[in-house]
């Protein structure tokens, strides 16, 4: 499995992912905003696109299907949930569907909703495990539910399916939002020696070579993962009064959310 990162360095901080077969040079393009890169960086790698995938249905991830479509003959995916809202999707994609790139690559659809209530992530399974997660999970963070979401839904789709994945599983999210995350993760852990040391690089870096972060790097970084850290919730409880002495890890999750809301 070829796997290219796009930077698209745009407001949006975007990053869009080709996932090819190095069998037969197929390539999946997902959430392609912007499609002219998607088209370059498919043409120097000597690939062919012949899907799309949105993840999701906002703008800011589908806004590049038709002229991709018309330069490519691509086919697109999305969850079935949100394809009406996305319009002219050719496959809709449920829980366990497996999408197939050539002859090599086989991606399983993760229904995750949380960030909008029809949101696929794609987990690539084998020695080398990847997941194409949206806006779902971000390196160091979690997605929003502003525009469709819901966060107890996020919270299922972080505890019951995310967690469970290898700590090797390498994680590709939709946006580049790795120092302002860990900045919040310090905020919560202002202890937490992983987050530090990787937000001083971050400050330094150029976000088109942010770091490919593991799901086990993010149990380390990550204040969404860390649901019982006694810190954390000693510091929630400063900002939240509600919250009980000994509150179970939803209620700690969706604090966090609401505190990132505002942050």
């Amino acid at each position: 499995m070829l796997i290219e990162r796009i930077w698209t360095g745009n407001d949006y901080r975007n990053f869009h992912y080709l996932v090819a077969c190095g069998e037969t040079g197929e390539a999946l393009a997902i959430d392609p905003l912007d499609w002219r890169k998607c088209v370059a960086a498919a043409k120097a790698l000597g690939l062919e696109i012949t899907q799309i995938l949105n993840t999701h249905e906002h703008r800011d991830h589908t806004g590049g299907n038709e002229p991709l479509r018309a330069a490519t003959g691509a086919r697109v995916l999305a969850h079935a949930g949100a394809a009406a809202r996305i319009g002219q999707v050719d496959v809709g994609l449920t829980r366990g569907d497996i999408v197939r790139v050539g002859r090599s690559v086989e991606l399983e659809c993760l229904d995750t909703p949380g960030h909008t209530l029809a949101h696929v992530c794609l987990y690539a399974r084998g020695d080398s495990p990847a997941l194409f997660c949206g806006d779902t999970l971000f390196n160091a963070g979690a997605g929003n539910c502003h525009h469709g979401g819901h966060p107890g839904l996020l919270y299922e789709s972080f505890t019951q399916q995310l967690a469970r994945l290898p700590d090797a599983t390498r994680v590709y999210p939709g946006h580049e939002y790795l120092e302002r995350n860990l900045a919040f993760t310090l905020d919560r852990e202002p202890d937490n020696a992983h987050a530090a040391a990787m937000h001083e690089a971050a400050l330094r870096q150029d976000p088109a070579a942010a770091p490919v972060t593991t799901l086990g790097d993010e149990k380390h970084i990550n204040a969404f993962f860390r649901l019982h850290n006694p810190l954390i919730i000693a510091r929630l409880r400063e900002v939240s009064p509600e919250l009980p002495e000994a509150p179970t890890p939803r209620e700690v999750f969706l604090a966090l959310r609401a505190l990132r809301n505002r942050w």
